[in-house]
């Protein structure tokens, strides 16, 4: 900083107010110190930095799976988030095993992020606990965390779909469709709830045994109509009934579009969400977070929208 000070003619201290991005330097004069900057390589010594402020401007993100493209489009927001705003990504993936995501997130902890970003897998997340005590920012995408200690509560924000109200639009449309009997496929329960508010408002009652499906018994299923809570289950779904003749087809909506959805005969109708927009929320949660924000911790919901494609869009085999 030194030599930064003599090449542009300036105090020390106006170094250190450019390097931090504080006030109190004309535009001329911090360009001259920019300049001195590139001239001679200067680069910030973060270790320095962590000393002083007690922060290392790094952040970690875990996916549970860098095959689901809903993780690497909800990375792609988050980075352009948070690198704006001179923050560092890390990044790993759990393949789903909450054993792996523990030692992944404590890893990181261990080396000073600032904040974690997690896509969360079905295990308990009490071991995050201790650490957002100590100041680690979290936030959790996609899905809501879980925490099995009574009565705690763990200081995290939280950016989902609107899967409640993505249910109730995909059942009130397959309502309109002229199905009753309608099945759901998964363990979502907002979206459950969601599938329960829109059978309640239409006056009819759910059977138990059409919400605790699986891909494997939808070929003779006592439903004419399906929803499924995630990817994975709507391309079971698909595997399944392409096999069915054309006379006792199941409509089928998924939630959650994924690429040539729009391409499969007939087109897959969906509840479509942007993760981007997931990650780019998250980022700014997460950044107001570190930067003092001291408004309470919440849940946010990305607004989701109906894409009917065919899959959905004709009634019950009973009623052609």
């Amino acid at each position: 900083m030194k030599d930064v000070a003599s090449r542009a003619r300036v105090a020390l201290k106006t170094v250190s107010r450019v390097v931090n991005g504080e006030p109190g330097v004309t535009p001329e004069t911090a360009s001259r110190v920019l300049g001195a900057i590139e001239d001679l390589g200067f680069r910030r010594n973060e270790s320095a930095r962590l000393l002083r402020t007690g922060r290392t401007a790094t952040l970690g993100f875990i996916a549970d799976s860098w095959a689901n493209p809903d993780c690497s489009a909800v990375y792609r927001g988050l980075e352009e988030v948070v690198r704006s705003h001179g923050y560092l990504l890390y990044s790993g993936s759990t393949d789903s095993d909450s054993s792996r995501e523990e030692l992944l997130a404590l890893a990181m902890c261990a080396r000073r992020v600032d904040g974690l970003i997690i896509t969360p897998t079905a295990g308990s997340h009490d071991y995050l606990v201790p650490e957002t005590e100590a100041g680690v920012a979290a936030v959790f995408v996609l899905r809501p965390p879980t925490i099995d200690l009574a009565g705690t509560v763990l200081p995290a924000d939280t950016v989902l779909p609107d899967e409640r109200g993505g249910g109730r639009a995909a059942v009130a449309h397959l309502i309109a469709q002229g199905h009753r009997r309608i099945g759901f496929l998964g363990e979502s329960p907002q979206l459950l709830a969601g599938y329960a508010e829109a059978m309640k408002a239409a006056g009819l009652t759910a059977d138990p045994a059409w919400t605790t499906l699986d891909a494997s018994s939808l070929d003779h299923a006592p439903v004419t109509a399906v929803l499924c809570a995630d990817r994975t289950r709507t391309e079971g779904a698909l595997h399944v009934l392409a096999g069915l003749a054309e006379s006792g087809r199941m409509a089928v909506v998924g939630f959650g579009d994924f690429e040539l959805a729009d391409l499969v005969s007939p087109g897959l109708t969906v509840v479509s969400y942007d993760p981007t927009l997931i990650g780019r929320t998250a980022g700014e949660l997460l950044v107001r977070r570190l930067a003092g924000d001291g408004i309470p911790h919440r849940t946010v919901e990305v607004p989701v929208r109906l894409i009917p494609r065919g899959s959905a869009e004709f009634p019950p085999p009973d009623t052609h």
